[in-house]
């Protein structure tokens, strides 16, 4: 084994920064190394990290970047300085040998301490299309782990290494889908369609599939609408006992073992679990993200038949049931998209990264 490394991984903001971040130092630490997670003050970091009491995090303040015009940028830019010598601190204190940025602007002051500090300095991107802040964070790391090949023509002047993302350990043992529905409260006798909009939930989204799913009754939607918008989406499908809604899922191996498909966004966590466990999904790309990267997401997914795609103007009743009645409920068609989204998955990404950054 190599020379037991501190290794400090930011990775908070969003679900899909802090799964694979936690994926990589459940690795490292299984490796024998020391591995320290740095996540954002937000409400969906602290209830996801409070799963795992062997790991130890530290909080420091997330900012996104404004316009650059925006009367917001002064505060922008002094946030980012006392967020940056924050973990420049913690990189001291830590005695940190490596800083691992899982991407987001979360990832930025760390990685640029680290470099200050003469560390070796990794920055991660899962999407087909990075964000403008890895690709600044990149210019201070040793070198860039792509979740997706195709992401690497966006990082001209970096070193590239394709690693995929890495899914929790957790998803790779799910439990059996009657102790799954059990668990989840679902029935045992109807077909399952999860719907999730990610961990910052997606109200429009939930809207239109509670209306589709009223109008499918033979079928039970299970929908994890995010806490901010889980009354009102738990009122809309009232008195409908086709439809489960749930604000936060703490038990997604088993959200998942449960349902026979999928509809969700298009984000790139969310891609590689789902290419993972080899589920077949609908997939709705948030319209608002930015430069429209799950679109380019969902592109490389749909191209090898591993998923299929709608914008959500365009989504309807009908796109919903077509994908369930014709897809789904069809046993040769879910199986071929199926076989085709377990051939997108890269089972041993957390390795890779972890090997790579520890020089194993």
């Amino acid at each position: 084994m190599s020379t037991q490394l501190n290794i400090v991984i930011a990775c908070g903001g969003t679900g899909g920064h802090l799964f694979p971040g936690i994926a990589v130092a459940q690795q490292l630490k299984a490796m024998g190394h020391n591995p320290v997670l740095l996540i954002s003050r937000k409400d969906v970091d602290a209830e996801a990290s409070k799963k795992y009491g062997d790991l130890e995090f530290h909080t420091v303040q997330a900012i996104a970047k404004p316009p650059l015009l925006s009367l917001r940028t002064p505060g922008f830019l002094w946030k980012l300085l006392r967020t940056y010598l924050t973990c420049k601190g913690i990189l001291r204190k830590e005695k940190a040998d490596v800083v691992l940025g899982m991407g987001g602007f979360t990832s930025m002051p760390p990685v640029r301490a680290g470099k200050k500090l003469g560390l070796r300095t990794y920055v991660h991107d899962s999407n087909a299309m990075p964000g403008k802040s890895n690709r600044m964070t990149a210019r201070w790391c040793t070198a860039v782990l792509l979740g997706l090949e195709e992401a690497g023509r966006y990082f001209p002047g970096s070193h590239c290494i394709t690693t995929g993302t890495p899914v929790r350990e957790e998803l790779r043992n799910l439990p059996s889908r009657a102790e799954a529905r059990e668990r989840l409260g679902l029935p045992q006798d109807k077909p399952v369609i999860l719907v999730t909009g990610g961990s910052q939930g997606a109200r429009n989204l939930n809207s239109l599939l509670i209306e589709a799913a009223k109008a499918d009754a033979d079928v039970h939607y299970f929908v994890i609408a995010g806490k901010l918008d889980y009354e009102r989406v738990n009122a809309l499908a009232a008195g409908a006992p086709n439809i489960s809604v749930i604000g936060f899922c703490s038990d997604m191996p088993a959200a998942y073992a449960a349902a026979d498909g999928v509809i969700a966004r298009a984000g790139a966590s969310t891609l590689t679990e789902l290419s993972v466990i080899g589920k077949a999904c609908l997939l709705v790309p948030f319209p608002f993200a930015a430069d429209d990267h799950q679109t380019h997401n969902a592109k490389v997914f749909t191209t090898h038949g591993a998923a299929t795609m709608c914008q959500q103007a365009d989504l309807t009743n009908e796109v919903v049931h077509d994908f369930v009645h014709n897809i789904i409920l069809q046993p040769a068609a879910r199986t071929a998209m199926e076989q085709a989204m377990l051939a997108q998955a890269r089972h041993d990404a957390a390795l890779c990264i972890a090997q790579t950054i520890t020089g194993a």
